[in-house]
């Protein structure tokens, strides 16, 4: 078998490294997007646009994971699987960078973007005001909504995202054995 591939026949039943951590990185990003739509919908808990930011990268990372672990598991080139799991963990190193920054917002630590940190810009004439005021709903990216052991849920997220990328530059870094 050439050097190219990414699977060099593991013995049955085992996988290589690049389909476990492709769909370990799929399973857990798409574990933080049900996490963060259940606390939404059933805890109440409505994302500030930081938020629903951090969920991007989930979003990109559950599909692309997938399509990886096929593409591993199908024998595609080692190195298109690779890039792969680069991008996964670019993706989720970002994703840990906007969390920091989230979480920087809530701690104070710096100013957050002005969408939802800032003051309520122009409401209107004073005629159509209570109708405004009832309209404009901004969840404050500065105002923590559940904390759990000290870190906010822009905390977790980094933690989230950290683990997703270690799993990606793991399975980068590791190679199968030949049965």
């Amino acid at each position: 078998m050439s050097n190219t591939s990414v699977m060099a026949r593991p013995a049955a039943g085992a996988m290589s490294p690049a389909v476990t951590a492709a769909l370990l990185a799929a399973g857990i990003a798409a574990a933080a997007l049900a996490g963060a739509w259940y606390m939404q919908l059933v805890w109440g808990l409505q994302p500030c646009e930081l938020c629903l930011k951090q969920r991007w990268a989930y979003y990109a990372i559950v599909p692309l994971g997938l399509v990886l672990a096929l593409a591993a598991r199908g024998g595609a080139p080692r190195a298109l699987v690779l890039a792969g799991l680069g991008l996964v963990a670019l993706a989720a190193l970002g994703n840990a960078g906007l969390g920091v920054y989230h979480s920087g917002v809530e701690w104070g630590f710096w100013p957050g973007p002005t969408e939802c940190t800032g003051p309520i810009g122009n409401l209107g004439s004073a005629g159509n005001l209570l109708e405004r005021l009832d309209s404009v709903h901004v969840v404050r990216c500065d105002e923590v909504q559940f904390r759990f052991l000290g870190l906010s849920l822009a905390g977790y997220s980094v933690l989230i995202s950290l683990l997703i990328a270690a799993i990606a530059a793991w399975g980068v870094t590791r190679k199968t054995r030949a049965a």
